[in-house]
């Protein structure tokens, strides 16, 4: 059965990376280098972990296969005394209970990650989340600490040498669209309702991956470097050395948003981001007619959104998601 279940599924992503992709354009080239292509596959086994009941919200924990030998642990929050199916949010980040500033396992406050608890604030609003570690954690085994930066550096350049047409890009984004299955198949999620929201490497992966999965209908994404030169994208986890040949070819984030057919998008700017980064979203194409559809804040106080910051986010990422 596992082995029918792994076929189906690559048989499934093979038809539809083929529908997506267009000779000789420069979206081609971004999907080819996003879409694994040389057959990296999940088995879809899901498997439940233990629940935990706050004030405010519910949290489940699961196992969620993403390749043919690892997992990554997932993380989902619902709002409580909610009736009927609910909108839910993707929050990808490298660590889910940041999302929370909490761990529900230990009790214990996370205080580093105060002002960017972005799945407790969702559930305030009656909004359901999931997230999950980052593949620098589920890629490779590891004797280092799960905050050790170089974990990052590893796990990249085992990605490239196990697959050299892939990229750390095309990774995050592959992980994150796993969890858009989950969400499809909760019935307790409405599956029309969809979005996804993330702060730095997790405005990255929010950017990316709302733009190429149709099944998310909005996007918000805090300070994560829109322009090239804004951030490190030219990290082996990110682009590598696939960037130069996108700059080369004259692509830049500018051109992936115009493959999200004029979605809503909100970005916060604070420091990578600034006001450069918003021209440079007014000339994505898809948008010419419905400009209210790119929301913008700059709080220019440093990386980290401000109060009023998420809030505008929220209020747009809210206001698409309930009215698509």
């Amino acid at each position: 059965m596992k082995l029918l279940r792994i076929i189906v599924v690559a048989i499934t992503f093979a038809l539809y990376c083929s529908s997506c992709i267009h000779p000789n354009s420069k979206e081609n080239l971004v999907k080819k280098y996003i879409y694994p292509h040389d057959g990296y596959i999940s088995t879809g086994e899901i498997v439940n972990g233990n629940k935990y009941s706050l004030d405010l919200y519910n949290i489940e924990y699961y196992q969620q296969s993403n390749g043919l030998w690892t997992s990554q642990r997932v993380m989902m929050v619902f709002p409580k005394n909610c009736s009927g199916k609910v909108p839910a949010v993707v929050v990808p980040f490298y660590f889910p209970e940041a999302m929370i500033g909490i761990d529900p396992r230990t009790g214990e406050s996370l205080p580093k990650y105060y002002g960017i608890e972005i799945m407790a604030k969702l559930a305030e609003r009656g909004i359901a989340s999931i997230s999950a570690e980052s593949y620098h954690l589920t890629y490779i085994k590891s004797d280092k600490d799960r905050d050790d930066f170089t974990r990052w550096e590893d796990a990249g350049q085992a990605l490239l040498k196990d697959y050299p047409q892939w990229c750390g890009v095309g990774k995050l984004v592959y992980d994150t669209r796993l969890l858009v299955d989950m969400l499809e198949a909760d019935p307790r999620i409405d599956r029309d309702k969809i979005g996804i929201a993330g702060h730095s490497l997790g405005g990255k992966m929010a950017f990316y991956t709302g733009c190429l999965d149709p099944r998310i209908k909005v996007i918000l994404a805090s300070d994560f470097g829109f322009l090239w030169e804004q951030t490190n994208w030219e990290k082996c986890w990110y682009w590598g050395d696939k960037l130069e040949i996108l700059k080369e070819k004259g692509i830049d984030n500018t051109v992936v948003l115009s493959m999200s057919g004029g979605k809503p998008f909100f970005l916060i700017a604070g420091e990578a981001d600034d006001e450069r980064s918003y021209e440079a979203m007014l000339k994505a194409k898809g948008y010419e007619k419905y400009t209210q559809r790119l929301g913008f804040f700059n709080h220019a106080s440093g990386h980290r959104p401000t109060a009023e910051a998420l809030e505008k986010g929220l209020d747009f990422l809210e206001e698409y998601l309930r009215n698509p």
